[in-house]
């Protein structure tokens, strides 16, 4: 029996010396969910600091971050939705010191990836612009 019909890892999923190649497409999904999940946080930490801030117009600009925050939602349950369609399934995020490290399952078979918090940042924020209306 053959190496990659032996190896059976979590869950039922297939731990291979070298997994399939994974489509660039699969791959940027996936980023893009670990990124409108920072981008959630970021929202609401920034939601709770207008709340108590001293502003002129502090519903204003809560209603701008919630009505963004509704279409990050709706973004990732889409994704969520291709997730389900193409065998994606994130199980893991860890927040490291220098980074953020995120494991997945997609077509049966196990990937990792890592970001720079400088690059999460950046990606955020382009992410986040990406919402602005206008």
């Amino acid at each position: 029996m053959g190496a990659a019909n032996r190896e059976e890892g979590q869950g039922g999923a297939r731990v291979a010396a070298h997994p399939p190649i994974q489509t660039e497409a699969e791959l940027e999904l996936v980023k893009r969910y670990v990124l409108l999940g920072i981008v959630m946080r970021i929202l609401d930490h920034d939601i709770r600091a207008i709340g108590a801030s001293r502003m002129k117009l502090p519903r204003f600009y809560e209603s701008l971050l919630r009505g963004m925050q509704d279409r990050v939602l709706l973004d990732m349950a889409n994704i969520r939705r291709q997730f389900r369609e193409w065998g994606i399934r994130v199980y893991e995020e860890k927040r490291e010191r220098d980074g953020l490290h995120a494991q997945y399952v997609c077509r049966g078979y196990h990937h990792q990836f890592f970001m720079l918090w400088g690059f999460v940042k950046a990606e955020s924020e382009r992410v986040l612009k990406g919402y602005l209306p206008g």
